[in-house]
């Protein structure tokens, strides 16, 4: 094994300044994106595109929406992978970039169900349908991207600053739709504030085009030695690293399951389920996703002196032993122990694992299949993921209002994933995984 210490960086430090900015940028887009639909389906969409009597039907419909995008996903991961490995990163990823703004943005202009009828839902799923074709190729560009320009024995720091995107747009979706409606009535809201969140993406997509489009490309990949299969980059994946594609897929599954379980669905169940209102679980999220954006790059860096399979399997383990208590902390009622509650789990929990997620992935594919890797399994899994909130409330009613199958289906899930990680062959780089 060689002295990763001695390893440099490929690129000067300027330049992996401005890829991590670039990465940083449009993983920021995404992440914003994706948690502003996710916040709309969990408090204000139903009424808005699926009209009904029964308040929960309408929530589990929203729900379903949000997960729809989630089929689009693999779709996406294996079309952008394959022009990812075989024309580059840069260009791919501005064009994810662009396919995922303009949808978003579209979607802030689409009219309602008393508008239109049915037109609105079909227009609305056609919209999240496109947004998650462009997000299925967005996360494994954003993540190589600075991850190989990295030193080996920075990758992990390296690879989690992108990563501290997700706390941040969370964070900055919770945060416009906590604004909104603090200067709002709920009419308003229903009537044209939940407009604006979607609107405001146009800005940041923008300005997200403009750094990565002045970014450069990694130098992995032009250093991999062209082998006869890299003509189908999506046929040597599974010719040569089939188990890895199995292993990595399965211990994607906690982060993605976990996370749209304390973010989408706990809005939702603190603000419905347990009466207590919007503003709660929104400030409390916020909060959660400011630790998240210390606790993200500590995670790397430790990951870099520890290896990123133990911090990983930490961040599993954490939520084999805490889900149950989590929810017992929701159902006290109490407004603090409910906000510590949502800042432990997110943060001890799925963001420990996606810290480190795309460095350890990053690990288990040789470059030229490298970006197609990444996206298969993250994009297969997330489809569990975008289902979990409809799952969550499927389940909620199965145990008359009581969360406990929802707790012991994320344990079940975590359980899984640690032993997937615990699988994978620590001598397949040579950074510490």
């Amino acid at each position: 094994m060689h002295d990763n210490n001695k390893r440099h960086s490929p690129v000067s430090r300027s330049k992996l300044r401005r890829i991590v900015a670039g990465s940083f940028a449009g993983a920021l887009l995404e992440w914003y994106d994706f948690f502003i639909f996710g916040t709309a389906a969990s408090i204000i969409f139903g009424p808005i595109f699926f009209p009904t009597s029964d308040p929960i039907f309408g929530t589990m419909a929203s729900f379903a929406t949000f997960g729809v995008g989630f089929l689009a996903r693999p779709l996406g991961g294996v079309v952008f992978g394959h022009f990812g490995d075989k024309v580059g990163r840069k260009v791919t990823l501005i064009w994810t970039l662009s396919i995922v703004g303009l949808s978003t943005f579209l979607i802030g202009l689409i009219p309602t169900y008393e508008a239109i009828g049915i037109l609105a839902p079909i227009i609305l799923v056609v919209l999240r349908l496109v947004q998650g074709f462009g997000l299925g190729g967005e996360y494994g560009g954003a993540a190589l991207i600075s991850i190989e320009a990295a030193p080996e024995h920075r990758r992990g720091f390296i690879g989690s600053l992108p990563q501290v995107a997700a706390s941040a747009g969370i964070m900055l979706a919770t945060a416009v739709f906590w604004l909104l409606y603090q200067f709002l009535t709920d009419e308003q809201m229903i009537a044209w504030g939940w407009r604006i969140p979607f609107l405001l993406s146009a800005v940041m997509a923008i300005a997200g085009m403009y750094i990565r489009a002045n970014s450069v490309e990694t130098l992995d990949l032009c250093k991999d030695a062209p082998h006869p299969d890299d003509a189908k980059p999506l046929v040597a994946l599974f010719k040569h690293h089939r188990r890895n594609i199995f292993l990595a897929f399965g211990a994607r599954l906690a982060e993605t399951v976990s996370s749209n379980t304390v973010n989408a669905f706990a809005i939702s169940y603190v603000a419905v389920q347990l009466a207590m209102g919007k503003d709660l679980p929104l400030k409390a999220i916020m909060i959660a996703s400011a630790v998240g954006m210390i606790i993200c790059p500590l995670a790397g860096w430790l990951s870099d002196h520890y290896g990123q399979r133990r911090i990983y399997k930490w961040g599993a383990g954490f939520l084999v032993i805490a889900m149950f208590p989590y929810f017992y902390l929701l159902n006290t009622g109490d407004a603090m122990l409910i906000t510590l509650a949502m800042i432990l789990a997110y943060n001890l929990g799925p963001t420990m694992m996606f810290a480190v997620q795309p460095t350890m992935f990053t690990n288990m594919f040789r470059a030229r299949v490298r970006y197609s890797g990444l996206s298969v399994a993250y994009q297969f899994s997330a489809i569990l993921g975008g289902m979990t909130p409809f799952i969550c409330t499927w389940l909620l009613n199965q145990n008359n209002g009581q969360p406990w199958l929802i707790a012991a289906f994320v344990v079940s899930i975590s359980a899984i994933s640690f032993m997937c990680v615990h699988l994978i062959n620590r001598h397949i780089s040579e950074s510490k995984i």
